[in-house]
């Protein structure tokens, strides 16, 4: 299922945080959303997740606006996790990962097992959720995404509470859903993270796309001048490539 933004402009406030944006994305593959503070980066996740209605253009999943989904529908397709993630309620991981079957009504165990596997969860699996670090609340509350098994994953920032060794298990498991036929879209400020693991990079800045293409045409040096201004480059090899700025 296609997931795209088609022409869109969004407003937060007086503040114009979108503008006349469309992209149009595939599943399969693993979209890195990337670009300055202030770019509308979130802003952009949201609309694509139905969180955020435009106020020109619209949001498409399929045929389908995602306005026009119902709540339920939408929630089975497409999984959203907020850069600032918060845990309602004082439960165990173990049934905070399951609230991500509720779109379903069902327990789901495989799913819910599969998911508290993927993200390192086991021994965690009793432990309550106020005393979770700040790495371990993160990886519970991506755990609640990947066990609604959504067609899409849509993930503001996923790397940034975890260490170096759960990054990498993340990622590899995001690669994992993208082959089985998911659609990934991240939200990263890391480039390097973008250039050795995305297939595709958007590059924002004042709520444009001024960047669509492979990690190398997207990322490249006067791109990331134009928009970061900074004067950087790549060395090493292709997928562990590291930016010298």
């Amino acid at each position: 299922m296609i997931l795209c933004a088609d022409n869109i402009s969004l407003s937060r406030g007086a503040r114009l945080v979108l503008d006349q944006v469309s992209v149009r994305l595939a599943p399969g593959k693993i979209t890195a959303i990337c670009g300055p503070n202030g770019a509308g980066k979130s802003s952009l996740l949201m609309a694509l997740a139905g969180l955020l209605e435009p106020s020109v253009g619209r949001t498409m999943l399929a045929e389908n606006e995602l306005s026009a989904l119902h709540p339920q529908i939408r929630a089975q397709r497409i999984g959203y996790l907020p850069q600032e993630a918060e845990v309602a309620w004082d439960v165990a991981v173990e049934n905070l990962v399951r609230l991500g079957r509720m779109p379903y009504r069902d327990r789901g165990d495989h799913a819910v097992e599969a998911a508290i596997t993927a993200l390192d969860l086991e021994t965690l699996r009793h432990r309550p959720a106020s005393r979770l670090s700040g790495g371990e609340k993160a990886r519970a509350l991506l755990a609640r995404v990947l066990a609604g098994e959504p067609q899409w994953i849509l993930a503001d920032e996923p790397l940034a509470a975890l260490d170096l060794a759960h990054q990498q298990t993340l990622l590899r498991h995001l690669r994992k859903a993208a082959q089985a036929g998911a659609g990934v879209v991240i939200v990263v400020h890391d480039l390097a993270t973008a250039m050795n693991h995305a297939d595709r990079v958007l590059v924002l800045r004042e709520g444009r796309v001024v960047s669509d293409g492979s990690p190398d045409d997207a990322l490249s040096p006067q791109n990331i001048a134009n928009g970061w201004g900074v004067e950087a480059g790549w060395i090493g090899e292709t997928g562990a490539r590291a930016l010298v700025v």
